[in-house]
């Protein structure tokens, strides 16, 4: 919005809350991705405040420079793949359905049904039968049109299953003869290829089939976006004027993606009610900076308590239960703010990146957290015996005798389902497929 359209709103001055106040809680609350959004939103109905960026500056700085020469000459090939890349699944499926490799209305007709019924992964999870019946064509016409979907990329889609769509993919490698035999019966039965070992094309059937993409629409799953954080806490050497030397903790905001509020103090209005306007709008823009300092200050003095508390936990050990209201009484906020203020935010430490909201976690038994137990479990599976992975009851007894408490087994699945590990039968068919 102009400087003029902003002057043209209505000039009645009115009692109202302190920008600082109304601002303070969403300018708190926002994780650093959608702080400029929060700011901008408050800035736009100001005639004195701006918003400068500072993501797309920290954004560049990760990017290398290229000279000319180098920038100048794009490929047509490189352009395309870039150009799919964008496109959803759907779009990219439905650009091939044509009279190649479906030549009659009919055929194409099924094939956009077998499009509409493909899920995320690729996977056409509608039975062939009902889909058929739905169309009033016979069951064996409808199959004969989805295994053209053999041929379309990405190589895979339209199957019914992991099996079929490795068969699926197998068809476009270059593999033939022998080779190719070979890799059919690895494919259907998988879990014991080893006993394949001595064939002389064993080496390569097993490269090739582990190039194969599970889930075949791998490559157009939804990105993660980047995780910014706010707060860094890393280990430092310190030495002193003794020249020895000790292992410190530091913390720091992370200021190079924080937006600037620019305060533009030269507009002036000659009429007593356009100049009494300015006056309160140029308060609320000081405000907004207030409110923008508090949020760091609040962010900041949060880090310093999580590094007192858990310290144990960026040194290498395992994280202590917190309470929210543990750290509000320690730094004079209610509850509600502390959870507002670790809301969206992420920590990096030597550990890795974390949500802040990880480190206050409740206490399943005396000073055993849950996440203590989440670790656990991630180091037990990443130390397992590949050839018999734990199962969930044999995970149970592990935990209960290292921790000495109690639990249900199915407290250990949704931990595992949480850690994003699959079952132990699924992770032994991963296991030898990886062989």
């Amino acid at each position: 919005m102009s400087i003029g359209g902003k002057l043209r709103g209505n000039l009645q001055v009115k009692t109202r809350l302190s920008t600082t106040l109304k601002s303070w809680l969403p300018i708190l609350q926002s994780g650093v991705t959608e702080l400029e959004e929060t700011l901008n939103a408050i800035a736009d109905e100001n005639p004195y405040a701006s918003v400068q960026s500072q993501m797309t500056q920290s954004l560049n700085a990760k990017i290398p420079k290229r000279n000319k020469a180098q920038s100048g000459g794009v490929s047509n090939e490189r352009f395309e793949q870039n150009h799919i890349s964008e496109q959803s699944l759907y779009e990219v499926l439905e650009s091939q359905i044509d009279s190649k490799l479906f030549p009659t209305s009919i055929s194409q007709s099924i094939a956009f049904k077998i499009l509409e019924n493909i899920n995320d992964e690729g996977y056409l999870d509608v039975a062939v039968a009902e889909l058929a019946l739905e169309m009033g064509v016979s069951e064996g016409e409808f199959e004969r049109v989805r295994q053209r979907f053999a041929y379309l990329e990405p190589y895979g889609v339209g199957a019914r299953d992991v099996l079929e769509s490795f068969l699926f993919q197998l068809n476009n490698t270059d593999l033939e003869g022998e080779s190719y035999e070979l890799a059919t019966k690895v494919i259907k039965d998988l879990h014991n290829h080893s006993k394949y070992k001595n064939h002389k094309d064993y080496n390569l059937v097993m490269k090739t089939i582990k190039s194969f993409k599970n889930p075949p629409a791998i490559e157009f799953s939804p990105r993660e976006a980047e995780i910014i954080p706010d707060i860094f806490i890393f280990e430092r050497l310190k030495s002193d004027s003794l020249k020895n030397t000790t292992y410190e903790l530091e913390v720091a905001i992370n200021d190079a993606y924080y937006p600037k509020i620019v305060v533009e103090e030269n507009l002036k209005l000659k009429d007593k009610q356009g100049a009494e306007f300015l006056r309160t709008k140029l308060k609320e823009a000081k405000d907004l900076v207030d409110a923008l300092d508090m949020r760091k200050a609040t962010i900041l003095k949060i880090a310093i308590a999580l590094r007192e508390n858990q310290y144990d936990f960026f040194m290498g050990g395992e994280i202590r239960p917190m309470k929210l209201k543990d750290i509000a009484q320690d730094l004079g906020y209610a509850p509600s703010t502390i959870s507002r203020a670790i809301a969206n935010k992420y920590l990096e430490c030597d550990r890795g990146i974390f949500p802040i909201k990880s480190f206050f976690t409740a206490a399943i038994d005396g000073d055993t957290s849950n996440a203590s137990i989440k670790d656990f479990i991630l180091n037990l599976v990443k130390n397992e015996d590949r050839k018999k992975p734990l199962s969930d009851l044999k995970i149970l007894k592990i935990v209960e005798e290292k921790f000495e408490l109690k639990m249900v087994r199915r407290t250990i699945t949704k931990y595992r389902q949480q850690l994003n590990i699959a079952s132990s039968s699924e992770r032994k068919r991963l296991y030898e497929m990886s062989v």
